[in-house]
């Protein structure tokens, strides 16, 4: 009887091997993954014409699997840290790219072809930005235009070094519908979902990772890719009236633009479930029993609501912006990285704000304790 697990399958294909090639099966000749690696032959030896061996034990050459592990340590401790440095330490670095078959500007040509709407932003001497899904006929659909346009303002953003906090909210009183049909029926195969997919996680794990805290401020229904928007905002403000809703699973889908995978980090796994699988509404006073909505808006006028964030936001945007853009990335590297890269990361951004102009004049003041 066949063991359970994938350990038969496994030995039968060892078994063949071995019954195909010469010399023995040895250990190193497994790998990890279930693939088999055939030994090199030994090269052929006459011991008639060689001296006794030399005596203690025989030293054996290394085997594959050891090699290979001796490979991934060194890797590990060299390009691991630098290529996850380069996500969270520089700007401008995406997740996907052609070595994952993502080919940006054939779909940015797919994407021009469904205009409607726009992303505006609006960059205020205060250091916070306000960003705005613009297309209130569709209750704020992303439109193909809409989605190149998100990626130039995060590109904006990524180089705004004066910025301190961000607002991401929605025109007309309600945050965002998701995708346009329009361009959601264009982009039908599974080969156009996927490429769409990688775009838009780039493009919102970019905004996750921005220097600036940010907030996204849901008036009226955030559904669908309006609500994965939302969960790549540090914090969430939201209106009485107001609801977040994840409405894939009624679509035949499941969220593409890492909505479900930043949910599990914001409200745990559990709790991600029921709101996904839609057994979990929430509205505002439930996102707020469980950690999706930081506080409900007093006010639901658009410009008073507005304001009200803005406020909010302030209290944690007060202090120089490269202080402020230190802490937001240092926070997310401890989220993001394991503990030793995070304390590197850590120790990088130290050397840039250590006896540095606003380090100085704090000293200058005497005021460490003091308001």
């Amino acid at each position: 009887m066949q063991s359970a697990g994938f350990a038969g399958p496994v030995l039968n294909s060892v078994s063949q091997n071995r019954k195909r090639q010469a010399g023995p099966f040895t250990p190193g000749s497994l790998t990890t993954q279930g693939r088999v690696c055939l030994p090199r032959p030994a090269a052929a030896r006459d011991f008639r014409d060689r001296g006794p061996a030399p005596a203690g034990p025989r030293k054996r050459a290394p085997g594959k699997e050891e090699c290979e592990r001796e490979m991934a340590g060194n890797l590990l401790k060299t390009s691991s840290l630098t290529v996850r440095k380069k996500l969270l330490h520089q700007m401008g670095v995406s997740l996907y790219n052609t070595s994952h078959g993502f080919h940006e500007e054939e779909l940015k040509k797919k994407l021009q072809q469904f205009p409607g709407g726009s992303v505006d932003l609006q960059k205020e001497d205060s250091g916070i930005g306000i960003l705005t899904l613009n297309n209130p006929s569709k209750m704020n659909a992303f439109s193909g235009v809409m989605m190149l346009q998100l990626l130039e303002r995060v590109i904006e953003l990524e180089n705004w070094t004066e910025g301190k906090g961000l607002i991401v909210r929605g025109a007309g009183n309600t945050f965002s519908s998701g995708s346009d049909l329009n361009a959601v029926k264009a982009l039908a195969t599974p080969e156009d979902g996927l490429v769409l997919c990688m775009f838009m996680q780039n493009t919102l794990t970019r905004l996750m990772r921005l220097p600036l805290i940010s907030v996204a401020l849901i008036q009226g229904r955030a559904l669908g890719g309006g609500a994965e928007v939302t969960t790549a905002c540090d914090f969430r403000l939201m209106t009485a009236e107001s609801e977040i809703r994840f409405v894939h699973k009624d679509m035949g889908i499941i969220p593409s633009w890492g909505g479900a995978t930043r949910l599990s980090k914001i409200i745990g796994s559990r709790q991600a479930l029921k709101v996904l699988s839609g057994a979990l509404k929430l509205d505002s006073k439930k996102a707020l029993d469980i950690g999706m909505a930081e506080e409900i808006l007093q006010f639901t006028d658009e410009t008073e609501c507005l304001r009200e964030a803005r406020e909010w936001l302030t209290q944690f945007t007060r202090g120089p912006p490269e202080v402020i853009r230190a802490l937001k990335t240092c926070v997310s590297s401890g989220k993001e990285l394991c503990f030793e890269e995070a304390l590197q990361i850590e120790k990088d951004l130290v050397g840039r704000v250590w006896g540095g102009p606003a380090n100085k004049e704090a000293i200058a003041r005497k005021g460490k304790f003091n308001k």
